[in-house]
């Protein structure tokens, strides 16, 4: 379940990331749980097409993270999928994550 704070602005988040050209996108973490309060961040795995060149990636990355920080006020945190290393965290998000985008 999305929290109704993240689910109000799902829109403009879409518009956001599809304007980014993003493979995918998961919510996880609090913003998904019962937890979320107003001091939690936002949490969102992205994947990307396996082309597109680590540089670009993470000026993507940056860029959906400087708008989505000022649409929500709150910090942001962007995981890339592949990324990861930690086998735990990865099976912990796996678990939690809701999709919210896909191109």
């Amino acid at each position: 379940m999305l929290h109704p704070t993240f689910k109000a602005q799902l829109p403009a988040v879409l518009g956001i990331l599809k304007a980014q050209g993003i493979k995918s996108a998961y919510a996880f973490g609090s913003v998904v749980s019962d937890n979320f309060n107003e001091n939690s961040d936002i949490d969102l795995l992205i994947g990307f097409d396996d082309e597109l060149e680590p540089l670009k990636k993470g000026e993507i990355c940056w860029d959906i993270h400087d708008k989505l920080r000022a649409l929500f006020e709150r910090e942001v945190d962007i995981l890339v999928e592949g990324s990861l290393k930690n086998p735990f965290f990865i099976e912990e998000i796996n678990e939690k994550k809701q999709l919210i985008y896909a191109a």
